[in-house]
């Protein structure tokens, strides 16, 4: 029968949904599911007589509401006492010691405090009929049909381990986990609207959408942690009763424990603390609640709060602050970071007076100017972020901020490739990128300089020996033989090889200049075009561009850097040093033209290196990924993943062997 096949799918659906939701274990995959929600669908449609409100295709049913109904609680929803610090979660425990005069074992259930929005769901015979904010405590909103489209949410409940109670009140808290919420920022800022301060507010919001469609686009998830009413049942315990939930379809946080004394409630404060980077979703504190349900009665509570529980609170994460100026901060590759200095604020017990401010980008759709009031916030070791502008806050004195045309180190260009966020320094040798440049100018696949390592480096621009690239062709064995105890032999063979690097190929003088998105494969390429280091410099846009395998960024790249003047100034001092380079082969075999290969394994022969080599100077090109494109693998012993992908697009695999016949002269 008809209603047997849709109470069947409904089944099969719920089953999926507790599986993935519930014991973060899918059975079924993304399209399996969304095909038994769509034949449900068109099953319920077809026979609208068989529809009913627990069915999984009604979370998102519900049409926009004017505004929301009031609820009355019938337990009220109570806050809770803080605990700011050590001492007072101390104090807690003596005050529940002295209280509790029966000789039962006290213990003491900790869980995490989850940073959302806390809510009310009411079951009647295992249907979900009702879902609230806490508001007040005594009343709330019904967001019934918000709450519905929160797939973790049942709408009945499962009685397969144990029968649910006639009636049952459960309070919870929706959260959003992080990345949803980087995601959904970014679709905030990408629509031209404010970003959310942080997944507490954008929970909150989401759940307080007028239409429910908006709210089920939104990553909503929910820990299930303690009862209002039920009618049908018993506990004797709040970890009896946490153990129930799983059987009925909901979800706990899986790090709750049972405490038994002091030294267990601190240690598990702080190990939740120090970890609480690791985890997705945003915690703000730990809660201890007294575990008898006798004891909890013995206690009783306070006007607005529980003498039986407690929130031990970590320190904060985000505060408000004002911006006093944005500085620009030029980086050791040459980007410039808008920088907000602040009016000191403490934030989780550290002062802050700085904050990142990312791209001109990110101040553009953030709306950030300088003398604005703004969310900051600090999390783990990252640099201090600005998270979003205040601008209820603003008096008319604030003012807009765009990164400076010159480099605020050297006064060079600043300029911003189109696809980058990032401005850029253009002078390689501005002092705050020259480190970067140096290590990069040296390495084995650029001017190859041995023994020219990275606390040499340092030794050497920090102490204003080396101010430009070109002065590594002035050191000589006097000036470096008492740096980083480098000794007479040491430097003798590093001014050896500074000397061996004069001889060179124009690609790899291309390489090291560390023109952006020149890398040693474009080395190669403009070395052939031009033949000559003095016709590229002369080279405009249009000739740029007309270079296959050349797109507008990287002409752009190419003629901007030859642009800049101090760019010229350190080229010509290069050239005067003695750079010199090897006539430029004519290609004449270019059997591989064409032809993309990519290697894997140890080869046994040459090294990766020699193999990309001789693969180039036959016209072939070396690719790092396996792909569609690829012509072939050269496979050497070891081989990883590359080789199964390989298979799957039916590359023709060859064995060093088979390669290094396939390079011999014809």
């Amino acid at each position: 029968m008809i209603i047997d096949k849709i109470e069947a799918l409904r089944a099969q659906i719920r089953k999926a949904n507790q599986n993935y939701y519930l014991y973060d274990n899918p059975t079924i995959s993304d399209a399996q599911y969304d095909n038994l929600l769509r034949e449900l669908q068109e099953l319920e449609a077809q026979y609208p007589q068989y529809k009913t409100p627990d069915s999984p295709t009604q979370r998102v049913g519900a049409t926009p509401v004017e505004k929301f109904n009031l609820v009355n609680h019938a337990i009220p929803l109570l806050s809770l006492d803080n605990a700011m610090n050590d001492e007072e979660i101390k104090d807690f425990l003596s005050r529940l010691i002295k209280n509790l005069t029966e000789s039962r074992p006290l213990e003491i259930v900790a869980e995490p405090k989850i940073d959302g929005l806390a809510v009310e769901l009411v079951y009647e015979k295992g249907l979900l009929i009702q879902g609230s904010t806490r508001g007040d405590g005594a009343t709330g909103e019904d967001i019934t049909q918000n709450l519905k489209t929160i797939q973790s949410i049942p709408l009945k409940l499962d009685h397969s381990q144990i029968d649910f109670p006639s009636l049952l009140e459960v309070r919870g808290e929706v959260y959003m986990n992080k990345k949803g919420f980087e995601r959904l920022n970014r679709q905030q800022l990408e629509d031209g609207n404010q970003p959310f301060a942080n997944p507490r507010n954008a929970a909150a919001g989401s759940l307080r959408q007028l239409d429910p469609k908006i709210t089920a686009r939104r990553p909503l998830n929910i820990f299930c942690y303690s009862p209002g009413r039920y009618e049908g049942i018993t506990f004797a315990s709040h970890w009896d009763f946490l153990q129930a939930l799983p059987k009925w379809g909901f979800r706990i946080n899986p790090l709750i424990k049972i405490c038994h004394n002091l030294d267990e409630m601190l240690a598990y404060k702080q190990e939740l603390e120090e970890n609480r980077e690791n985890l997705d979703y945003d915690i703000d504190g730990v809660v201890f609640k007294v575990n008898s349900f006798l004891q909890q009665n013995l206690l009783g509570i306070k006007s607005r709060s529980p003498r039986w529980a407690i929130a031990g609170k970590f320190k904060a994460r985000q505060e408000i602050a004002q911006i006093e100026k944005i500085n620009a901060s030029v980086g050791r590759t040459g980007a410039i970071t808008p920088v907000a200095v602040l009016k000191p604020v403490s934030i989780g017990g550290v002062t802050v007076t700085h904050a990142t401010l990312h791209n001109q980008d990110e101040i553009d759709k953030k709306d950030i100017r300088e003398g604005d009031w703004v969310v900051v916030q600090r999390a783990g070791d990252v640099i201090p972020q600005i998270v979003k502008s205040i601008p209820e806050r603003r008096d008319g004195s604030e003012r807009p901020y765009k990164i400076p045309e010159q480099c605020p180190v050297c006064g060079s260009h600043v300029r911003r490739s189109e696809d980058e966020a990032k401005h850029k320094c253009t002078n390689i040798n501005c002092p705050a990128r020259l480190k970067g440049c140096i290590r990069h100018f040296v390495s084995k696949n650029a001017m190859d300089i041995d023994g020219f390592g990275d606390k040499l480096t340092e030794i050497l621009v920090d102490k204003n020996i080396i101010t430009n690239v070109a002065d590594i062709y002035t050191l000589t064995k006097e000036k470096i033989a008492n740096l980083d105890r480098q000794g007479d032999k040491s430097a003798e063979n590093l001014i050896s090889a500074i000397a061996g690097s004069k001889k060179t190929t124009l690609a790899r003088f291309l390489h090291a200049l560390g023109i952006a998105n020149v890398g040693q494969f474009l080395g190669k390429l403009l070395e052939k075009e031009f033949g000559s280091l003095e016709k590229l410099i002369h080279a405009d846009l249009e000739k740029l561009n007309a270079i296959d395998q050349i797109g507008p960024v990287v002409a752009q790249s190419i003629f901007n850097f030859f642009s800049e003047e101090h760019n010229q100034e350190t080229v010509q001092r290069l050239l005067e040093y003695g750079i010199e380079f090897e006539k430029c082969r004519q290609q004449d075999d270019e059997r591989l033209k064409g032809q993309t290969f990519v290697i894997t394994g140890t080869l046994s022969g040459l090294s990766r290196t020699d193999a990309k080599n001789l693969i180039e100077q036959k016209g072939g090109k070396v690719s790092s990924a396996v792909s569609r494109n690829t012509d072939y693998l050269v496979c050497g012993e070891n081989p990883g993943s590359k080789l199964t992908k390989a298979k799957e697009y039916h590359v023709k695999i060859l064995k060093e062997e088979e390669f290094q016949e396939l390079l011999k002269d014809e």
